[in-house]
């Protein structure tokens, strides 16, 4: 008999693939097998498929048997065989094999069509045999079960899912709708959701709320009550709707225990009661492989007497493929971090057998399994965000039993700290606020769990950028540790440590390296001298080179990889970030070039022994490109950066703030590297996403304003970058205090901009008060304190005292001889700046003094065709030719000009693109200045020199002063045109650049008239062969 159609049945998908497999003649051999978990409608599809054939008469016989056993399915042939053929009833057995052979196909006119029904099949074995032929008719199979034999011999297997959200509520809606109910559309979507869209569930559900006459609202907040029973929400079994039999919470059940029986045999029901604590979206296989998850299994089976009490791994992965052939679980084992789902309501019922201690053990088991798996460095950003979406759902069903005794707690540990490294340190605060609150009232305020929760949750609102409010927290921490756990112990210690670090970190630098002085000697007194305090080692030598002693920093870490060197060898992990901390402050101290191989020998290890993707080799990547833009190659930079921002987005969760560092960093070396255009663009997009992940206070949104000021004040509007940094200012005083470090910082750029505004008065008086805090916050000797003086000098001499200046600048090349050594390239540029003044005050000999030593200096230590010493050539140039003839520039500037046209090609080859646009210019308006007394000897070089200045600025992206540039040019060519044929190519190629530069500007008329006279006007043949573009010179 064919079950009666479900109230407000829902056509769906499945429906329309069982009718495409038969042809219209309905003569197709065919056999269809639907599977899929109890309640998702297989026999209402069944049923419909079977109803449509019978009324469209494609079928002549239709016989609908239930499969629950082999003896059913033998019963429902013999009572066919009585039916169709007359079979004796006496004899069930002879009239089912009667059936069977009467569906083979028979010689004839016309052969009978037919149709075989098999419901509800338990196990396939229960058909050998018994399977009708695959000859002629159709037959339908509904089951659970998805073993291999089902789609064999011709048989075509279709699962059977889930409503479509859409389905689900359309159901929901009509069964409501035809007993006058008009629930909210919101309201009903989100309990088809809350029932995961199970047909079944949906169907008793309605029927519920029918009856009880309560609203959805109020059965989604009964549903979510953990502790009323799924049962309890469906109605009896008498009032169950379209004639069914058993209730949602009961559908599974016989499933289960046939799961129980399959081998291994005895693994299933605890392997399902496990994943029933963890995410239905979405379980890795490794969690329910691992040890915890097998010695749970293996407790069960042993209390059961059932074979060995030790569950291997193939084992575990064998329950879980019996679940998966019962359709208790889904397990796709090429899909590892996600392998197993279990729909939410199998979850439910299985939970809701749960006596009170078997819940509180499996949610320790699943704690431990979750741990078990958690790498110490995370590298897999998909693993990670499994096993947090796991540890919430176990955190949701049973965050009790993980607090008693702190049973579970490790793995809560362990989620906010996945969750912070992620890049989500709001998140990890949430997580720790509310771990601390719960540790406080379950374990008291004293545990160790409870002070471990507390430590975490400062530590993270520092990560989040409240470094003040962290050390604030530890310094409490600190006082209820020491009165709770006493001075030595090792809890005790690691809160100095971070009260340390975070003192530090909210700019008291000096004040943090005596604080790791302190606990180094105190580590040693209690731990005693085997004890190998590298931590804290690493800790004193940062923040000593953050206090002001960037070589003393480097010097400690040269000594303490040495000893790490001894004590573990050269492969052990922590020998990488002491490494990584070596190459940073030599590059500090002003060994660029030793901090680029230092990364590059320590990036090729830890690819060899840590693979590409590992987090430190990410970092030491990011690294190894920054020192290398500080070494000269912003375009070699930028290109890493690059590629590590496309790694990173890869590896790492989308908002991690590691992306922001480089992301950061990528636009520093475009701008360094002359894309003032795209280095702004990207800062925009920087700092909108600092603001929406970090907020309007974090130190590293603040860094990003900064860079952005910089960044415009490429454009030349100095007022406005200087009114950006005074806004920043402001900003900064109110979040991080008057003497953080970053605040100083800012102070700083306000006071340089002031200055290139026009105000070198105004610059001269906040440097001098800035110099001021920063010796009282810092000490005399501070990198920073030695850049304020040089900008204080420096617009000393902008203000009219050049004197004042050189003096200034002898005064601070002392210092910076004393902190930076002889060889700093900060020293070379304080010496250039020194003799550049001395030459402004009318000390020519001096100057020259001062510019022949550096020369030898700089060709020693950066060779003779760097940019820097090509510099202090042109220098030396000008000062010598001035000597010669102070009264007659054309006696040495021609000389100075070809010098600085020539540094402007070696500045561009090392990618300084500012300082060659500067160069040129220099050159520009000394051949400007020489063409006004003798025009027809220089304003053909003018005309060359401008035409690459044209280009450089129309690379940089500076379209309208390239414009200007090439019209100058244009001009000129064309005045000496008659008298220097030989100018024709060169006056040929700045036309054609100037109609690209009209275009870029969207003057299109006037691009087309210049093309269209170059077009009418071609070169000369005998032209082309010399044709030389002005920029020719340029790489």
């Amino acid at each position: 008999m064919i079950p009666p159609r479900a109230l407000s049945f829902q056509h769906r998908t499945e429906a329309d693939q069982l009718r495409a497999a038969a042809d219209s003649g309905g003569t197709t051999v065919l056999s269809q097998v639907l599977t899929g978990t109890g309640g998702v409608g297989k026999t209402q599809l069944a049923a419909d498929y079977a109803r449509a054939a019978w009324e469209d008469g494609s079928v002549d016989v239709l016989v609908w048997i239930s499969a629950s056993s082999r003896q059913t399915i033998m019963d429902g042939y013999a009572q066919a065989g009585v039916e169709v053929l007359a079979a004796d009833p006496s004899d069930p057995e002879h009239a089912a094999r009667a059936f069977l052979a009467w569906l083979e196909p028979k010689d004839g006119p016309r052969q009978c069509r037919w149709l075989v029904v098999l419901d509800d099949l338990a196990d396939p074995a229960d058909l050998r045999g018994l399977w009708p032929p695959n000859r002629h008719g159709r037959t339908l199979v509904t089951t659970r079960r998805r073993e291999a034999a089902l789609s064999g011999d011709g048989r075509r297997l279709l699962h059977v899912g889930m409503f479509m959200p859409w389905e689900a509520v359309a159901y929901l809606t009509a069964v409501l709708a035809a007993h006058g109910r008009h629930d909210p559309l919101n309201e009903i979507q989100a309990l088809a959701a809350d029932l995961g869209h199970l047909p079944l569930a949906l169907a008793q559900a309605a029927a519920y709320l029918i009856d009880t006459a309560i609203t959805c609202a109020d059965y989604r907040r009964l549903l979510a009550d953990r502790i009323r029973k799924l049962a309890d929400l469906l109605p009896e079994p008498s009032a169950l709707p379209d004639d069914q039999t058993t209730t949602v919470a009961a559908t599974w059940s016989l499933s289960i225990e046939r799961a129980e029986k399959l081998q291994p045999a005895g693994l299933a029901r605890p392997m399902l009661q496990l994943t029933a604590m963890l995410d239905p979206n979405g379980i890795p296989d490794a969690v329910l492989l691992s040890e915890p998850t097998r010695a749970h299994l293996a407790a069960h089976r042993a209390a059961g007497h059932q074979g060995s009490a030790l569950v291997t791994a193939e084992e575990a992965a064998g329950a879980l493929r019996v679940l998966h052939r019962l359709s208790l679980i889904d397990h796709a084992p090429d899909t590892p971090h996600h392998a197993v789902r279990v729909h939410q309501l199998i979850q439910r019922v299985t939970r809701d057998t749960f006596a009170s201690h078997q819940q509180d053990h499996l949610a320790r088991t699943a704690a431990d399994a979750l741990f078990d798996v958690w790498p110490n460095t995370e590298c897999d950003a998909a693993l990670s965000q499994a096993l947090r979406a796991n540890t919430g759902a176990l955190v949701r069903h049973a965050e009790d039993a993980l607090f008693q005794e702190g049973a579970g707690l490790a793995v809560l540990f362990r989620f906010g700290s996945s969750l912070g490294h992620s890049g989500q340190p709001a998140a990890a605060i949430k997580h720790y606020e509310h771990m601390a609150t719960m540790a406080h009232d379950r374990l008291g305020a004293d545990d160790i769990y409870t002070l471990g929760a507390r430590q975490e949750l400062a530590r993270w609102r520092g990560e989040a950028g409240d470094a003040a409010g962290a050390a604030a927290a530890f310094e409490h921490l600190l006082a209820d540790e020491l009165r709770v756990l006493g001075p030595d112990h090792t809890t005790t210690l690691s809160a100095r440590a971070m009260l340390a670090e975070w003192r530090g970190e909210a700019g008291d630098a000096a004040g943090a390296a005596a604080a790791f002085e302190q606990l180094l000697a105190d580590e040693l007194r209690i731990l005693g001298r085997d004890h190998r305090p590298f931590m804290t080692r690493a800790n004193l030598a940062t923040y000593r080179g953050r206090a002001g002693d960037p070589a003393g920093a480097a010097a400690a870490f040269e000594q303490l990889l040495a000893d790490q060197l001894r004590a573990t060898g050269p492969h052990d992990p922590i020998t990488f970030t002491t490494r990584s901390d070596l190459g940073n402050w030599r590059g500090r101290a002003g060994g660029v070039c030793g901090a680029v191989t230092t990364h590059e020998q320590l990036l090729a290890d830890e690819v060899r022994l840590l693979g590409p993707d590992h987090p430190w080799t990410l970092t030491t990547r990011h690294d190894l490109a920054f020192w290398r833009g500080e070494a000269g190659d912003a375009a070699g930079a930028a290109a890493a950066f690059e590629q590590l921002l496309a790694d990173q987005e890869r590896v790492l969760d989308q908002d991690h703030p590691k992306i922001l560092t480089t992301r950061n960093n990528l636009a520093v070396q475009k701008r360094r590297a002359g894309d003032a255009a795209g280095a702004a663009a990207a800062l925009e997009q920087l700092l909108a996403a600092a603001l929406r992940l970090l907020g309007p206070d974090h130190p590293d949104t603040l860094k990003a304003r900064a860079n952005l000021a910089s960044c415009r004040a490429d454009a030349g509007d100095a007022a406005v970058t200087a009114a950006a940094y005074a806004e920043l200012l402001d900003h900064t005083l109110r979040v991080l205090g008057p003497d953080h470090p970053d605040t100083l910082n800012v102070r700083n750029s306000l006071a340089y901009w002031r200055g290139k505004a026009g105000d070198a008065a105004g610059a001269v008086a906040a440097f001098e008060q800035l110099l001021a805090d920063h010796l009282r916050v810092t000490g005399p000797d501070h990198p920073d304190a030695l850049t304020i003086r040089a900008n204080l000098a420096t617009y000393r001499g902008d203000a009219g005292d050049a004197a004042g200046a050189a003096a200034a600048y002898a005064e601070l090349l002392d210092h910076t001889l004393r902190v930076l050594g002889p060889d700093h390239p900060q020293t070379f540029t304080i010496r250039a700046s020194s003799g550049r003044w001395l030459a402004a005050a009318g000390d020519g000999v001096g100057a020259a003094a001062v510019f022949v030593q550096l020369m030898a200096d700089t060709r020693r230590v950066l060779g003779p065709d760097h940019p820097d010493t090509l510099a202090v050539r042109a220098a030396i140039t000008a000062l010598r030719r001035e000597g010669e003839d102070t009264n007659n520039p054309a006696a040495y500037e021609p000389d100075l000009a070809l010098t600085l046209s020539g540094l402007t090609a070696q500045l561009w080859k090392a990618e300084r693109r500012k300082e060659a646009i500067t160069a040129e210019q220099e050159a520009v308006e000394i051949r400007r200045r020489l063409a006004a007394d003798n025009p027809a000897v220089y304003e053909p070089d003018l005309a060359s020199s401008l035409a690459v200045l044209a280009m450089l600025l129309a690379i940089r992206g500076d379209l309208s002063e390239a414009l200007r540039a090439t019209g100058e040019a244009v001009e000129l060519h064309r005045r000496h045109i008659a008298t220097m044929p030989s100018a024709l190519p060169q006056l040929y190629n700045v036309l054609g650049l100037q109609a690209d530069l009209l275009e870029g500007l969207g003057r299109d008329e006037e691009a087309e008239a210049v093309r269209r006279w170059l077009g009418e006007n071609p070169l000369p043949p005998d032209s082309q062969s010399s044709a030389r573009s002005p920029s020719s010179s340029m790489p």
